[in-house]
């Protein structure tokens, strides 16, 4: 969708309105945004430490492609609380429940993480590697997933190795099978899978 200021050149327009009137006819429009409304939650450090630059490159696209985007960083399972600068996990953190009430059922959601860790940070309380979660990474993840329909989860892991991964297995499941791989044609099926999926 075009809003906003007439700040690019409307070449078409202008071709038009310049052979109609006989004169240079300038034509502006605003600039294109895709209007769709973003959660992206982005895991930070261990493992995921081999894909930052993939990671930066895929939110520095998403930045300037999506006029409704908001992130936020986990560390390798969803708890009761994300952040939005690294530097500062500990001190200003958000709610995991603010997120999910602040932002509306029509919001598409994407994780991106390699899904690599203890079993026990998805399926138990207190097994987080970081801090005493009180609930289970899975209940945060079915929360999302029960809030957003139109949730997936980006592995940046070749596909091939997801099964060897009892973690990654987990988290595919949680997701409804919605796990696709960081490379085009994953991100070509996951873009597929959210415009199928309509917010409430």
């Amino acid at each position: 969708a075009r809003e906003g200021a007439a700040d690019e050149l409307d070449l078409d327009a202008t071709i038009d309105g310049t052979a109609k009137q006989g004169w240079l006819d300038i034509h502006m429009r605003p600039e294109r945004h895709n209007a769709v409304k973003l959660l992206l939650f982005l895991d930070v450090g261990g493992s995921m430490d081999p894909f930052i630059k993939l990671c930066e490159e895929l939110f520095s696209a998403a930045t300037s492609e999506f006029k409704n985007l908001e992130f936020f960083y986990f560390h390798n399972c969803l708890y009761e609380g994300v952040w939005k600068d690294n530097k500062r996990r500990w001190q200003e953190r958000t709610k995991t429940w603010d997120v999910l009430h602040k932002y509306g059922h029509d919001y598409k959601v994407i994780f991106v993480g390699d899904a690599a860790m203890s079993p026990y940070e998805i399926t138990h309380p207190g097994g987080s590697v970081e801090h005493m979660n009180e609930e289970a990474g899975a209940i945060w993840l079915e929360r999302v997933a029960n809030t957003y329909p139109a949730t997936i989860w980006l592995n940046p892991v070749p596909e091939k190795q997801w099964g060897y991964s009892q973690s990654t297995k987990m988290i595919k499941q949680l997701m409804n099978d919605r796990m696709y791989g960081l490379t085009l044609d994953g991100l070509d099926d996951a873009m597929r899978e959210l415009s199928r999926k309509q917010g409430h």
